[in-house]
């Protein structure tokens, strides 16, 4: 039986200590000065970035042959190609329409989008579900239900809807589309 699967002296516990400490330092060090919009709620960019910051850390903890310059040198470069991407996505709409996925109405006025649903694998459920989240007891209050790009859905009451210019831009290309309500 080969004991050093169980004990292989301090050395690795040595190099893990630091690296933990170097790369949990780093890494706050790093989300800091990036700023708030590295910790936003979460789009789908933010979740590719936070998993692959998330892999690269972990692998680095566990790995000797990893030296602690390199691991630094990754979360940093993690970091600044979101924040290289969150800047041009604030200065280009077209890099904007390419990163995020744009709100989705699924309920108006009394009506299911029903092709959109479909297309996002949504169902009556999840709406309802949303609903009831808001401290609603039912759709009789609720103008409009949005997916928004992180994946929640959002409910706006009646009395919070206003002229729903929030709203109407995707009321109109869901009609575009030719799917309505359908």
């Amino acid at each position: 039986m080969d004991i050093t699967q169980y004990w292989d002296g301090w050395d690795p516990i040595v190099h893990t200590l630091i690296t933990v400490v170097a790369g949990y330092l780093t890494l706050v060090i790093l989300l800091r000065i990036s700023g708030a919009r590295t910790m936003a709620s979460m789009t789908p960019l933010d979740i590719i970035i936070a998993i692959t910051i998330g892999s690269a850390f972990g692998r680095t903890l566990t790995a000797e042959d990893v030296p602690l310059a390199q691991m630094a040198f990754v979360l940093f470069m993690l970091i600044l190609l979101q924040w290289v991407l969150a800047w041009a996505r604030g200065r280009s709409p077209r890099i904007r329409r390419m990163l995020d996925a744009p709100p989705v109405l699924v309920y108006y006025q009394g009506e299911f989008h029903r092709h959109q649903m479909r297309r996002h694998q949504l169902v009556e459920d999840d709406v309802h579900t949303a609903v009831r989240s808001s401290s609603k007891g039912s759709l009789a209050g609720v103008s409009a239900v949005v997916l928004e790009a992180n994946g929640s859905l959002l409910v706006i009451g009646e009395d919070a809807v206003g002229d729903a210019s929030s709203v109407l831009p995707f009321v109109g290309k869901d009609r575009e589309d030719g799917h309505g309500s359908n």
